[in-house]
């Protein structure tokens, strides 16, 4: 379970369907590329969908059947506007056998899918995303039921063991101005700035136990999809924001993020894309100590232990009462696992801090390198003492012109002109001795084009390693 989100679905967003009354839209449509990037980055192979608008079952979760799902918006005046997706009939298996455990029915359906189904679906292909998906819809069981769902399919995605997202869809009040859809109610806003500010807190539980009156005066129709997602992410770690809200026809219309992996850029020494944008990527000085400095040694010490640890007992440590200065800044880090012979055998970096200190940014970081490098197998018991740890912490990025570049001292992040395909390369790496390789090489790890116009930053990165 690599990331959890919550989209809207108004087919009005669809430019097909909407046309000029985009505009009225448009933080909605730039969110839900956001929420793309996001879904694309975490590494989701497939993506969960739940919709308040399939068809319901009064005691029982359906799911669309395969192979193939398909939608059109023909509906809606447009029918060249389509998604075609192919069903992951596998994890699909899963849930349906999970469910009857917790004393639920998974029932499928044919036919092409429901508008709450196919606008955010329109939006992940639209913005790059492409994989498999298994799309379901709610039933009139009670809230609990629909929490112990999400726990289910969570349960079944790590029984099938590869990387998932979940987006629930659903509209938020449909009652917030005099000629809304649903008519007018003066207190439906409380229940969108209640579910807002939950997420913006951190606190989906409070979306949970929020006033069930009050959600019936707000006329939603997205509270059981979020029911679903929060059951989902439970027991994992939190990482809510609230990427948009607006109500321009006097329904609430949210995207937001619930959950999701770090931002992790794999690839050795060379990444790509990051959840976040690169300014900013971390707090406090521009320049980090060195190894010579006071709490060098301190680094790759945490990432053995961190790594030995989990490999060894699968819990992950606290972070150690006792921290140099360094290990208690805000900063983004690499943590890059090799074999005493040289070869590498694991390395996972975040260009923007997660987290509030080097320290946690450093174990989230060292157990992703050793467990969850796609390029290699999770690091097995018998390898740990062959292995050796380095890390190198990033400085804050600034823009900067091709010339201004230098690859033995400075990393480079590239951006396309829309913000979509951002690549990474740290300096000072065998066999780049030229800021236009450089460029090159990070560009084609984004997937960016030869030729194409991109924004340039510089990083330098402190690389701290083990003496032995």
């Amino acid at each position: 379970m690599v990331f959890a989100g919550i989209a809207p679905h108004p087919p009005i967003m669809v430019p097909e369907v909407g046309r000029e009354a985009i505009a009225d839209v448009r933080s909605s449509i730039d969110a839900m590329a956001t929420l793309t990037e996001r879904v694309i980055n975490s590494g989701a192979e497939t993506v969960i969908l739940i919709s308040p608008h399939a068809p319901l079952e009064p005691d029982a979760f359906v799911a669309y059947d395969g192979p193939q799902l398909h939608a059109d918006f023909a509906d809606f005046r447009a029918p060249t506007a389509t998604v075609h997706a192919e069903l992951d009939e596998e994890l699909l298996k899963e849930i349906t056998r999970a469910a009857p455990e917790a004393a639920f029915e998974v029932v499928r359906i044919r036919g092409d899918l429901d508008h709450g189904t196919a606008v955010p679906l329109y939006f992940l292909q639209r913005h790059g995303w492409h994989g498999r998906v298994v799309a379901l819809g709610y039933s009139f069981l009670s809230n609990e039921d629909h929490l112990r769902f999400g726990n289910c399919i969570r349960a079944a995605i790590d029984k099938v063991g590869r990387r998932v997202a979940f987006i629930a869809s659903g509209d938020l009040s449909h009652r917030l101005k005099p000629d809304a859809p649903a008519g007018y109610n003066p207190q439906a806003h409380l229940f969108d700035e209640e579910v807002v500010d939950a997420i913006r807190s951190n606190s989906t539980h409070r979306i949970v136990t929020i006033d069930q009156g009050l959600r019936r005066t707000a006329g939603e129709c997205g509270y059981r999809s979020m029911l679903v997602a929060i059951g989902v992410a439970q027991e994992l770690e939190s990482r809510c924001e609230v990427i948009s809200y607006e109500a321009p026809f006097g329904v609430g219309y949210m995207v937001a993020q619930l959950l999701s992996e770090p931002p992790a850029v794999a690839g050795g020494l060379s990444g790509f894309a990051s959840e976040s944008r690169p300014v900013g990527v971390a707090s406090g000085s521009e320049t980090q100590p060195g190894n010579g400095e006071a709490g060098g040694a301190e680094l790759p010490a945490l990432a053995r232990q961190v790594v030995e640890t989990f490999v060894a007992t699968g819990k992950v440590i606290s972070v150690p009462e006792k921290l140099s200065e360094l290990l208690t800044h805000r900063a983004a880090c690499f943590v890059s696992i090799k074999t005493r012979e040289g070869d590498l055998r694991g390395c996972i970096g975040t260009i923007e801090p997660e987290k509030n200190t080097l320290a946690e940014e450093l174990i989230a970081n060292a157990i992703s390198a050793a467990s969850r490098d796609p390029r290699f197998p999770p690091v097995r018991a018998d390898e740990l003492p062959n292995l050796k740890y380095s890390v190198d912490v990033l400085s804050q990025p600034e823009l900067v012109r091709i010339d201004d570049l230098d690859p033995n001292i400075y990393g480079v992040i590239v951006e396309d002109q829309d913000g979509v395909g951002r690549g990474l390369l740290l300096p000072n790496l065998a066999g780049i001795d030229t800021a236009a390789k450089q460029v090159e090489i990070a560009s084609r790890k984004a997937g960016i084009p030869p030729g194409a116009e991109v924004k340039l930053w510089r990083f330098r990165a402190d690389r701290y390693r083990e003496e032995t």
